[in-house]
């Protein structure tokens, strides 16, 4: 039997993309998850009644209506209470944000430049719409930048638009996130590390807090020894390591990968399981290094 595809479109309006059915003529649900993630079903517009019609669903398996594809455009289900998050916002794929959520937030600004003022924020961010607030956070004894602040806007597209780019600020590129460190507020203390995996044995602590102070004010760096191709960085403020969490870094030319570090964590040993080493000894390893044991 010849491979198959069917067409599959995330909205009726939208191109559809051609998904491979299997040999006996039905086509998983994995095969459209892949494409499009979340996905939990599929649906067509029925060509004589116009009503949009399910496709059967049985154990993972979609089935042809009428044991027959045609040439129909299929559209992706999504479950209702799991509307799906954007990993990236880009200007073309901005308008896509959760709809019914229209309030600004404090944006953190990562990277800033040591000489940047506040009224340089405020001036370079006016450009885009109208600003509420600017503040960069300073060091309580010397009073010099940490190389990151916070900036609110009145208008959510405004804010829409500023996250979907890169800022270039006094010379120097600059990220603006929403922060998410209130993800845990009972922990603080464990949102201000961060675990930056796939390290090389060639970078030391030293090179690493000078990484990292671009963003804000490293007080701790740690290399496990035996080197296992991981570190742990401890910023003084948990939203600088909580808006670095998910993201891929180059280091010496090195893609590196930051995620949170939780030494609570009820499932930390089948965390390392699958990481050279074995669990136990990399687990012990991780609360040594959260408490300096």
């Amino acid at each position: 039997m010849s491979e198959l595809y069917i067409r599959v479109a995330e909205d009726e309006n939208e191109e559809p993309m051609e998904i491979p059915s299997e040999d006996d003529g039905t086509v998983l649900l994995s095969s459209v998850a892949a494409q499009f993630p979340g996905a939990c079903g599929l649906r067509y517009r029925n060509p004589e009644s116009q009503c949009m019609r399910g496709v059967r669903l049985v154990e993972g398996v979609l089935h042809a209506p009428e044991s027959d594809w045609g040439n129909l455009v299929y559209v992706v289900n999504y479950p209702k209470d799991n509307k799906r998050k954007m990993e990236e916002i880009d200007a073309a794929s901005a308008v896509k944000v959760k709809r019914g959520y229209q309030k600004t937030s404090d944006l953190i600004v990562l990277g800033l430049p040591w000489k940047t003022t506040e009224q340089d924020l405020k001036e370079y961010f006016t450009t885009f719409g109208e600003v509420i607030m600017v503040q960069i956070k300073r060091d309580a004894n010397t009073g010099n930048s940490k190389g990151f602040g916070f900036v609110r806007f009145t208008e959510y597209e405004t804010q829409v638009k500023v996250i979907s780019q890169r800022h270039m600020i006094d010379g120097r590129w600059c990220d603006c996130k929403l922060p998410n460190s209130k993800a845990f507020p009972d922990e603080p203390m464990r949102s201000r590390k961060i675990f930056v995996g796939r390290c090389t044995e060639d970078m030391t602590p030293d090179e690493l807090r000078q990484y990292f102070m671009q963003y804000g004010e490293v007080t701790d760096v740690f290399i496990p020894k035996p080197f296992r191709a991981f570190a742990f960085v401890t910023f003084a403020d948990d939203q600088v390591a909580q808006a670095l969490c998910g993201e891929d870094l180059i280091i010496k030319g090195v893609s590196v990968h930051i995620s949170n570090a939780e030494p609570k964590h009820n499932n930390i040993n089948q965390l390392f399981r699958t990481l050279p080493g074995g669990s136990a000894s990399l687990a012990a390893m991780f609360y040594r290094s959260q408490y300096h044991v």
